[in-house]
């Protein structure tokens, strides 16, 4: 008889520094069911989003229906199934952003990186997304790169600095 593979097997061992990280938090919350958006948000900043071994994982720990952890994942817009990216930009596309040039701003990182919103690159580095607003619009056209508004940002800063950020000139 074969012996079951472990969730841990696929490519997730607990001497990783990151699942670690949610053991830690889900010991901290007494595996308590209730404690499941915490944990879920400790796995998303430990690996950048949530791999689907990942929920399995956090499943199996707190005893909960994968049924449960899936639909709280997918519900809430704050979680995300595939890596947004080593580096992000979001570019906001709300009125004042808008009228301000972000559609500029987006066609340069589209061309520069053959990217669209919501996509990644290739090897990873480079994931580019849009928001309806992100309350900057004194700042506008704002873009946010790596969790740091950028205010009246022009395109060519902008590719500029992901390319810096990326290691790669451009």
């Amino acid at each position: 008889m074969k012996a079951k593979k472990s969730i841990l097997d696929e490519n997730l061992s607990r001497n990783d520094p990151r699942v670690k990280q949610i053991i830690l938090k889900m010991k901290k919350e007494n595996y308590r069911p209730d404690a499941l958006i915490e944990i879920l948000h400790t796995a998303q900043n430990s690996f950048g989003f949530l791999p689907m071994n990942v929920l399995a994982f956090i499943t199996k720990e707190l005893k909960v229906p994968p049924s449960r952890v899936y639909s709280t994942v997918t519900f809430y817009h704050f979680f995300s199934l595939k890596s947004k990216g080593e580096h992000t930009c979001l570019v906001c596309t709300g009125t004042a952003c808008y009228v301000k040039g972000a559609e500029q701003i987006l066609a340069q990182l589209e061309k520069t990186y053959s990217l669209k919103s919501g996509q990644v690159t290739p090897d990873n580095k480079l994931g580019i997304s849009t928001a309806r607003c992100i309350g900057a619009c004194g700042l506008a056209p704002a873009v946010v790169v790596d969790g740091e508004v950028i205010p009246r940002a022009k395109p060519e800063d902008v590719t500029a600095m992901l390319s810096q950020k990326m290691g790669a000139a451009q």
